[in-house]
């Protein structure tokens, strides 16, 4: 089995991945958003853009054999296999420090936009630009096609879903803290999740 990276409960972690090789996210307690991105490798500014994707696929949720593209276009990751529920979501920005201000948080809130920063940092890079990302096992329902709420994920330990680089790729995930919301589980509950390259 190759070994398993960490991304710690509350904060993000960062690697690279080579054209060809494949990436394997794990929701390890089944309950745990994974806020993800991917950025071309050397160049953070051309990264993997939702809106871009959806028009391409013409789907809000990616499924298996779809590729996700970047804002110049370019595919950068293809979903290989998804064993999870498949709901994700594409829609909803990262949370910072002004959103949970909005929900009533008073002083600091560990946040996925700073741990995106801080992942990237911790490998020497900086961060260009700041996509929405691809909220792995986040559970956001469309209803009437207009309306969105925030709901539990809706998978189990162990789930995963796993991507094939289409490019030289510097990935980011954030465990995301909100604890205010029950995007997490209905018990606010934050977890750590892990990833695998392969």
């Amino acid at each position: 089995m190759q070994d398993r990276h960490l991304i710690p409960a509350r904060k993000g972690a960062a690697a690279r991945v080579k054209k060809g090789q494949l990436l394997k996210v794990i929701n390890t307690h089944g309950s745990q958003v994974v806020d993800f991105w991917a950025f071309n490798d050397p160049d953070l500014g051309e990264c993997m853009s939702m809106e871009h994707s959806r028009a391409s696929t013409g789907k809000i949720i990616p499924a298996v054999g779809d590729v996700l593209i970047t804002n110049k276009r370019r595919p950068i990751l293809t979903v290989l296999e998804d064993a999870s529920p498949g709901v994700h979501d594409t829609l909803i920005a990262s949370c910072d420090t002004y959103r949970y201000e909005q929900l009533g948080c008073k002083g600091f809130h560990d946040n996925c936009t700073d741990n995106l920063s801080n992942a990237l940092e911790a490998m020497g890079l900086k961060r260009v630009v700041h996509p929405c990302p691809f909220n792995l096992f986040m559970n956001i329902p469309v209803r009437n096609g207009v309306s969105i709420s925030f709901e539990p994920p809706l998978g189990k330990p162990g789930d995963s879903i796993t991507f094939r680089a289409e490019m030289d790729a510097v990935v980011g995930f954030s465990a995301c803290p909100q604890d205010m919301l029950p995007i997490n589980g209905n018990d606010c509950v934050i977890h750590d999740a892990h990833f695998q390259v392969v």
